[in-house]
């Protein structure tokens, strides 16, 4: 479980990164707070950290409860390109959102897996 709790860790940490980023942003395009958009590129890092905040609230629990069931190792291999599916998101939305597509399915489609493996590790648990 150490592998799943690193992932874990990870995202917590990308999360908190991307949180700077805004952070960063809006001081560098004027974006006074408690204003949540003023400036396009502002706009864009707002958008991403918000998006990882929705990610997130599937991503960690399904990770855990398919990690009871399957073999951590693997469960974390499928978070981690979760992981990297958050940073292509990040570059492809900040410069042109349009690009974000490919860090969006790197995201989405391991939180469903996760998902999927996790739903039939319970069924398998109850029969």
């Amino acid at each position: 479980m150490v592998w799943v709790n690193l992932v874990t860790l990870c995202a917590l940490i990308e999360y908190f990164v991307f949180g700077a980023l805004v952070g960063r942003a809006r001081g560098k395009y004027g974006v006074k707070a408690p204003a949540t958009s003023g400036h396009e590129v502002f706009d864009r890092y707002f958008r991403v950290h918000y998006n990882t905040l929705e990610l997130l609230i599937a991503f960690i629990p399904a990770l855990w409860i398919a990690a009871q069931y399957w073999n951590p190792l693997w469960v974390a291999a499928v978070g981690a390109v979760y992981l990297a599916g958050r940073i292509l998101y990040l570059r492809g939305y900040v410069s042109d959102p349009k690009t974000r597509s490919i860090g969006f399915a790197l995201s989405s489609v391991p939180i469903i897996l996760l998902v999927v493996a996790g739903v039939i590790g319970v069924v398998r648990g109850l029969i």
